[in-house]
């Protein structure tokens, strides 16, 4: 039913998605899908990397390491951009189109009063990819 599955991922966040990851890895299981990790990032150094090469290299050891670890097919793709904050749903409804994924699974947080004035990240995904969206509530 699915052959390639999304993750939106920020790496300082990582210890908050486990039950996302869970469920990425668990429907790659029983699909025999491939699992891509996405990283939305800048060129700006940060605690993952002096430059993008080596925010790259960080993401794409985080993938091999969770697909190893949960028997499934893995692989990365940081995503350069400006302004992550700015850019970030544009970005991933692109990247998913690019891909051809057929499944993005994102964390999302319990609704607040903010998203009746801005939509989620995952929200416009929803509303705009022709990928399925599975949002789950860490």
């Amino acid at each position: 039913m699915f052959e390639k599955i999304m993750v939106p991922i920020d790496l300082r966040h990582v210890e908050k998605m486990d039950k996302t990851l869970k469920v990425a890895s668990e429907i790659a299981a029983k699909h025999d899908a491939e699992v891509v990790f996405i990283g939305v990032t800048s060129q700006e150094p940060s605690e993952f990397g002096h430059n993008a090469k080596e925010y790259a290299a960080k993401l794409d050891a985080f993938a091999q390491g969770h697909a190893n670890e949960f028997g499934h097919k893995g692989s990365s793709k940081a995503v350069i951009v400006p302004d992550p904050a700015v850019d970030l749903d544009k970005t991933l409804l692109k990247t998913a189109d690019e891909l051809g994924a057929d499944l993005v699974v994102m964390a999302t947080h319990v609704p607040n009063a903010a998203n009746y004035l801005f939509a989620s990240h995952g929200g416009h995904l929803a509303a705009h990819s022709d990928a399925s969206v599975f949002l789950v509530r860490g």
